[in-house]
C-alpha cells in the first residue's frame, strides 16, 4: 500500500487536523517535523547496482517510511533544521544546515509521484516581483509596484501614483523572527503599512535592504482565494468595517466578516490558469476588489494557510478535499 508523506514542523495545526482524517481513511502515512529533524530521525540512503534503499526512521516512536512507498507528498511547511548538539559553532552551525538540505532533499527528491507541491515548483512560484509580472501577463490589474534601494526613485514614484504610498515585505511579514533565537528576536513583525511623513524623512534607510513599495488600493472588499487541484474557495474578506484592516487584513483581533463567495467564471480561470503555470497544486492568492468591482491581483502564496479561513468559513472543506485529492493520487499508484 503506498503511503502519504506530510513534510511540516511540529508546531503545524494544518498537519495535525489532517491524520485524523487520513486515519478514518485507514490511509497510511508518515510525517517529517523539520524543526526535529534530524535530530530525531535516522536516515539511510544506498544504491548499490540497480537496487536502492531508502528509509526514514522516527527514532523515538519507532517508524519509519520506505520513501519507495511514497505515493503522494504535502510538502506543507518549511522549519530551521535541529541537531543533537546545541553548543555548535557559528561554521559548524552553518555547515550542518547545509548538508542536512543536501541529504534530505537528495531523498526527496527523486520521488516520482503527486505533489503538493514540488520543491522546484515552490521555489520558482515564491518570488513575488515576478508574480506580479505573470499575474499582470495572465490578465490581471496590479498595484502600481517599486522595489529599489534608492531613495531618491522612492520619491520619483511616489510623485507619480495618484494615491497613498504603502510599504511591505518581499519575504515575511514576520521579518525572519523565526530564523532566529527568541533573545535575539527584535520584533515578531510588520504588517503593510501607509508610509507617512516621518517615514519619507528616513529614506536613507532603502539603502540598506531592496524594499518594496506599492500605491495604495482603494478597497471595497478582499479576497482570499485557495485553490487545491482543480477546487477554487473563494473567501470575501470585509476588510474595510474596521479601522484595523483596512490597510492589512491580516490582524485577527477584528471580528470581521468571512463569507463564501462565488468568482466571475474569467476571474476564476486566471486564478487557475496562474496556480497551474507554476506546476502548483495548491496556493493561496490574495486579491482585492476595488469600488468600480476591478479586480487587483497583489499575491500568490504557494504554502499559504488556509485553516483560519476554514474555520471562519465552515462550509469551506479545504482540509478534507486536500486530503482526498492526497489519498485518491495515492490509491492510483498503488
Amino acid at each position: 500500500m503506498k503511503t502519504i508523506l506530510i513534510i511540516s514542523n511540529s508546531m503545524d495545526i494544518h498537519a495535525d487536523l489532517i491524520s485524523p482524517i487520513f486515519q478514518k481513511k485507514d490511509q497510511t502515512y508518515f510525517r517529517i517535523n523539520l524543526d526535529q529533524f534530524p535530530r530525531d530521525y535516522k536516515i539511510l540512503q544506498k544504491y548499490t547496482g540497480k537496487v536502492s534503499k531508502v528509509i526514514i526512521e522516527h527514532i523515538p516512536s519507532g517508524n519509519f517510511i520506505d520513501l519507495n512507498t511514497v505515493g503522494a507528498v504535502w510538502n506543507r511547511r518549511p522549519a530551521p533544521f535541529s541537531f543533537i548538539s546545541n553548543d555548535l559553532l557559528n561554521q559548524e552551525l552553518a555547515f550542518a544546515k547545509q548538508e542536512t538540505e543536501q541529504a534530505l532533499f537528495g531523498l526527496l527528491y527523486p520521488l516520482d509521484c503527486f505533489w503538493v507541491s514540488h520543491p522546484v515548483a515552490l521555489r520558482g512560484a515564491g518570488w513575488k516581483g515576478e508574480q506580479l509580472n505573470r499575474a499582470r501577463n495572465f490578465g490581471f490589474e496590479i498595484p502600481a509596484s517599486l522595489v529599489t534601494n534608492c531613495p531618491e526613485e522612492v520619491l520619483k514614484f511616489k510623485s507619480l501614483i495618484r494615491s497613498d504610498l504603502i510599504f511591505k515585505t518581499l519575504s515575511t511579514a514576520d521579518l525572519a523572527s523565526g530564523s532566529v533565537e527568541d533573545n535575539e528576536r527584535v520584533t515578531d513583525g510588520l504588517s503593510t503599512v501607509i508610509v507617512d511623513e516621518e517615514m519619507m524623512e528616513n529614506l536613507d534607510a532603502v539603502r540598506e535592504i531592496p524594499c518594496h513599495f506599492q500605491e495604495y488600493i482603494q478597497k471595497k472588499y478582499e479576497l482570499r482565494v485557495t485553490v487545491v487541484e482543480d477546487a477554487v474557495f473563494a473567501a470575501k474578506i470585509h476588510s474595510q468595517d474596521d479601522e484595523r484592516t483596512r490597510v492589512d487584513s491580516r490582524d485577527m483581533s477584528a471580528e470581521i466578516l468571512y463569507e463564501a463567495t462565488e468568482l466571475p467564471e474569467h476571474i476564476k480561470d486566471r486564478c487557475l490558469s496562474l496556480i497551474k503555470s507554476y506546476d502548483l497544486n495548491y496556493s493561496a492568492m490574495d486579491i482585492i476588489v476595488t469600488p468600480d468591482d476591478e479586480y487587483v491581483f497583489l499575491e500568490n502564496n504557494p504554502s499559504g494557510n488556509f485553516l483560519y479561513i476554514q474555520q471562519l468559513i465552515p462550509e469551506f472543506n479545504i482540509l478534507e478535499k486536500l486530503a482526498a485529492t492526497l489519498s485518491r493520487e495515492v490509491e492510483c499508484r498503488t
